[in-house]
């Protein structure tokens, strides 16, 4: 998980990453913009840090955002695990839904996020912009795994949680 002390460290390669992306991309990424204040929430300084992706509640859903990987790093794994944990932390938080925003020319991206279950759901345009220049993607969340269910609908519930537990 991220400490505060690695905030510059994603920062840096939260740009690395999107300055080497398959295709440029115009406007350019605001994630060439992050910097150590504007994350200040990430990972851990013991090593290497190889990957991130940054998450929060939005929308009654998690929003995924910023999935980065070290490009000498890539193709290994990394960015399906980030993605596995994002799911894991939605339905800690109880939530049923995954989304994220992809540049439209970025095909490898979308290619990556539709094989992890993501469908393409509606096109945004970029200020000044007059056509699409990029999608929201949405994963719905299957029922939690059995041994999450109970934790799940508590969380979800809060009447569930002053009730006590079913019998």
């Amino acid at each position: 998980m991220a400490e505060t002390s690695d905030a510059a460290a994603i920062a840096g390669l939260i740009r690395l990453a999107f300055a080497n992306q398959s295709r440029p991309t115009h406007p350019p990424s605001s994630a060439l913009q992050e910097t150590a204040e504007t994350i200040r929430t990430d990972l851990d300084d013991g090593g290497m840090i190889v990957g991130a992706v940054l998450w929060n509640e939005d929308e009654g859903g998690l929003y995924i955002g910023r999935l980065s990987v070290h490009p000498d790093h890539r193709r290994r794994g990394i960015a399906s695990a980030l993605m596995h944990e994002a799911e894991r932390e939605a339905y800690r938080q109880g939530l049923r839904r995954l989304w994220l925003g992809v540049r439209l020319v970025l095909d490898d991206n979308r290619r990556f996020f539709a094989a992890h279950g993501f469908k393409e759901t509606t096109l945004h345009r970029h200020e000044g912009f007059t056509e699409p220049t990029w999608v929201t993607m949405e994963r719905e969340l299957p029922s939690p795994p059995e041994g999450e269910r109970a934790l799940f609908e508590l969380k979800r519930s809060p009447r569930a949680m002053r009730r006590g537990p079913r019998r």
